[in-house]
């Protein structure tokens, strides 16, 4: 069953001048894996992260690093979490995820669909 399903959109070249004005921001919110990526993977990225906060209903507390977006051998990406982000998954039943990646025209956006049996237990 669906437990929840995310979405966000990132304007690419707001989203550039934001790591140019805060460099530091690029470590705060990406993995090692992910920072040295073009800035168009960049932000689908951080658009995928916030769309996972939104599948499990947007909690506090939740790690930017506990999520990454990987790409498989067939170049699909894949979502990773561990950490803050596991254990509120978990909290849900959260089983799998989904997540789809485009930018074009400018704009960056992301998909999350997060998959299980449903609410393990008390939130």
């Amino acid at each position: 069953m669906i437990v929840g399903v995310g979405i966000d959109v990132v304007g690419v070249e707001r989203f550039g001048r934001t790591l140019e004005r805060t460099p530091a921001l690029r470590t705060r919110l990406f993995t090692p894996a992910e920072r040295d990526l073009p800035l168009e993977s960049l932000a689908a990225r951080f658009a995928a992260k916030e769309a996972v906060a939104k599948a499990l209903g947007a909690p506090q507390g939740l790690a930017w690093h506990d999520a990454e977006v990987e790409k498989s051998p067939s170049g699909r990406p894949v979502l990773r979490v561990s950490g803050t982000v596991a254990a509120a998954a978990a909290a849900l039943g959260v089983t799998s995820w989904h997540v789809s990646l485009t930018h074009d025209a400018g704009v960056a956006s992301a998909v999350v669909v997060a998959e299980g049996l449903g609410q393990a237990g008390p939130l």
